[in-house]
C-alpha cells in the first residue's frame, strides 16, 4: 500500500513538474488583427499589439517595448501594403528575429489575401501617402475580414501544427458566426446604400464599396496631408452645390477639419472606430461593425 501511494505520489509530482505547453508569441501590427487572432487562437497565443486606434498606423515609432516584443514573436501579423512602411522594416531589423522576417512562415501580411482598390496609375511620393498596391485599409468591410481569417488560421496551423486541429474548428466557428453577423449588418444598413458622404482622410473605401455608400469629397488634399483653410473654403463651395448627409473620419483623425467643415456645411461629424478599440462599443471585431454600422444609420435618420 505504501509503495502504491509512493509511486501515486511521484506520478503526480511528475506531472506538476512537466512544463505547459507554451503559448505562441504573436505580434500585431494593428488591433483588428490582434482581435483576429484572439479568436483563432484563444488561449493558444499570447497577443502584442503594436497600435491602438488612436494612433495614425502611418506613422509610430518602433520603441524598445515593441522590439523586445518582436523578438520573442513566433509571428508576426501585419497588413501589408505598405500601411507599415515607415516603421515595420526598422522594427524586423532590429528584433534580429529571423521567423518573422519577409518570406518566412512567421511574417503575415493580411493584404496579399484581399482583392486590393485603387491602385494608383504612378507612384509619387509628392502626391502623400499613396501606395503602390492599393489602399491598404482593407478592415473596415467584413467580407475581407472572413477572407483573413481563413488564411491567417491555416498559417497558424503551419507554424505550430500541434494545435492546427484547434485552430481550423476555431475558425470554422468564427466563420459561422461572422457571416451570420454579415448579414444582420447589411440588413441593417440598406438605408444607407447611395448615401453621400464626405470623408477627412481616403481610409473608407472599402467600407464604401461594402454599404454602397458615395463619397463626393475628401478633406486632405493629398493621402495624410491636413487641409488648408483655404482647401477647406474650396470644399465648402463643392458641398453647397453637392451636398453629402455627413463628414466621416476615423477615430485617430484629428477633428478639428472635419468639425470646421460640417459646422458650416450644416451636417454631423461622424466618427467611425475604424478598428477595434476605436469606441467603447468596438471592443471586438464583432463590436467594430455593431458599432459603424450604428453610427452611419444615426446620421441618416
Amino acid at each position: 500500500m505504501g509503495t502504491r501511494l509512493i509511486a501515486t505520489a511521484a506520478l503526480a509530482l511528475a506531472a506538476i513538474a512537466q512544463p505547459a505547453l507554451a503559448a505562441l508569441n504573436v505580434v500585431a501590427c494593428e488591433p483588428e488583427w490582434g482581435a483576429l487572432v484572439q479568436e483563432l487562437a484563444g488561449d493558444k497565443a499570447e497577443v502584442y499589439v503594436a497600435t491602438t486606434a488612436l494612433q495614425d498606423v502611418h506613422r509610430i515609432q518602433a520603441r524598445p517595448s515593441l522590439v523586445a516584443a518582436a523578438r520573442r514573436a513566433d509571428l508576426l501579423v501585419c497588413t501589408g501594403a505598405e500601411l507599415e512602411v515607415g516603421w515595420l522594416p526598422v522594427l524586423q531589423r532590429q528584433s534580429g528575429n529571423a521567423a518573422i522576417q519577409p518570406g518566412r512562415p512567421g511574417y503575415f501580411e493580411a493584404a496579399q489575401f484581399v482583392a486590393l482598390m485603387e491602385a494608383p496609375a504612378r507612384i509619387d511620393r509628392a502626391e502623400g501617402d499613396i501606395h503602390a498596391a492599393g489602399n491598404p485599409h482593407i478592415q473596415t468591410n467584413p467580407h475581407n475580414i472572413a477572407r483573413v481569417a481563413e488564411a491567417l488560421a491555416g498559417r497558424l496551423a503551419e507554424i505550430d501544427p500541434a494545435n492546427a486541429a484547434s485552430y481550423r474548428a476555431r475558425q470554422a466557428d468564427f466563420a459561422a458566426r461572422w457571416l451570420a453577423a454579415i448579414a444582420r449588418w447589411e440588413a441593417a444598413a440598406a438605408p444607407l446604400r447611395g448615401m453621400p458622404v464626405a470623408v477627412q482622410h481616403n481610409g473608407f473605401p472599402y467600407l464604401e464599396a461594402w454599404l454602397g455608400l458615395r463619397r463626393v469629397a475628401t478633406l486632405e488634399p493629398k493621402p495624410g496631408v491636413e487641409p488648408s483653410s483655404g482647401h477647406l473654403a474650396t470644399l465648402l463651395r463643392q458641398l453647397e452645390r453637392e451636398p453629402v448627409r455627413a463628414v466621416l473620419r476615423a477615430a485617430y483623425n484629428d477633428p478639428r477639419s472635419a468639425e470646421w467643415l460640417a459646422g458650416r456645411a450644416g451636417i454631423p461629424v461622424v466618427v467611425l472606430p475604424f478598428t477595434v478599440g476605436g469606441s467603447d462599443e468596438a471592443d471586438d471585431l464583432f463590436g467594430l461593425f455593431d458599432d459603424t454600422v450604428a453610427r452611419l444609420l444615426k446620421a441618416v435618420r
